[in-house]
């Protein structure tokens, strides 16, 4: 079915009610730790019993935790190929401290869908609220699909982040392990391009892939410890796009610049050259 924006841009994909405990925050957090130390004693403060450090890039798993299937790309107006996607963007804005557990309900809605021709963009926005009824976090993420464009939508408007004409404040480096994407799965992402040979050879890949949201993860976490001494409620929001591929296994390199309230960053596979992985990056410190 070819995407028609006259339904899809604005239908509300409705609500969800999701809890979670401090085992799936530590899951989560081992998902996104890449080759941690376990001798560290900060690093195991992630992995507590009853009070796990929880990561405002938990928000982009929480409500999808326990999926145990590949997910579907068939909204009101839209109905893809799971081969064909990938993850464009992802943005998370919290408003308080993400608890070690609760119950919470996430209403999403299709804000946009771009045009770019040889391609589609798809954009959501979700504000997720606690049993109280308080904001807890609002998120934005897009993604891509190739050989989908051309159905008479608009193009839609791309920025791309300056960064600053001097040396990086910092450059950290953050392994991943080759079995980084089995792992993270188990947070709710079965997409078999990570972890299946024949469906990531069928999607034009030499191998399965790295979880975008997995390189997301990761390098928020590596910002935190290294830049806000492990202090995850220091974050007030963390978002990035998606410029390249991550294989499991690879070395990602993390070159941030002070900026004020924000911290304005570059990630690249240290291992081949410096390619890609995340542009866009840009990480909030609360006020």
């Amino acid at each position: 079915m070819p995407i028609d924006p006259t339904v899809a841009v604005g239908a509300d994909l409705g609500a969800t009610t999701f809890s979670w405990t401090p085992r799936e925050v530590a899951l989560y957090n081992l998902a996104v730790g890449g080759a941690h130390d376990p001798m560290d004693a900060t690093g195991l403060e992630y992995i507590d019993d009853v009070a796990p450090k929880v990561l405002p890039t938990f928000a982009t798993v929480a409500a999808t935790f326990l999926a145990s299937a590949p997910p579907k790309v068939s909204f009101p107006g839209i109905d893809i190929d799971l081969a064909k996607v990938v993850h464009g963007s992802q943005e998370v804005q919290v408003h308080r401290p993400l608890p070690a557990s609760g119950t919470a309900t996430t209403r999403t809605r299709i804000a946009e869908v771009q045009d770019k021709g040889s391609a589609a963009v798809i954009v959501q926005e979700s504000e997720t609220v606690d049993d109280a009824g308080n904001r807890l976090w609002t998120a934005r993420s897009s993604i891509f699909a190739k050989g989908e464009g051309g159905f008479g939508g608009e193009r839609g408007s791309s920025s791309r982040l300056e960064l600053p004409d001097r040396a990086p404040d910092h450059e950290l480096i953050a392994p991943t392990l080759p079995q980084q994407a089995l792992l993270y799965r188990l947070c709710g992402d079965r997409n078999p391009l990570h972890s299946s040979p024949s469906f990531a050879a069928a999607a034009g890949f030499p191998r399965p892939i790295l979880h975008g949201l997995c390189t997301y993860g990761t390098v928020c976490r590596a910002l935190i410890d290294d830049l806000l001494g492990g202090d995850a409620s220091a974050v007030a929001g963390f978002g990035a796009s998606f410029a390249g591929i991550v294989f499991p296994g690879e070395t990602l390199r993390i070159r941030a610049w002070e900026d004020g309230a924000r911290v304005v960053v570059i990630t690249t596979v240290a291992d081949r050259d410096d390619a890609p992985a995340l542009g866009n990056v840009v990480l909030h410190r609360q006020s």
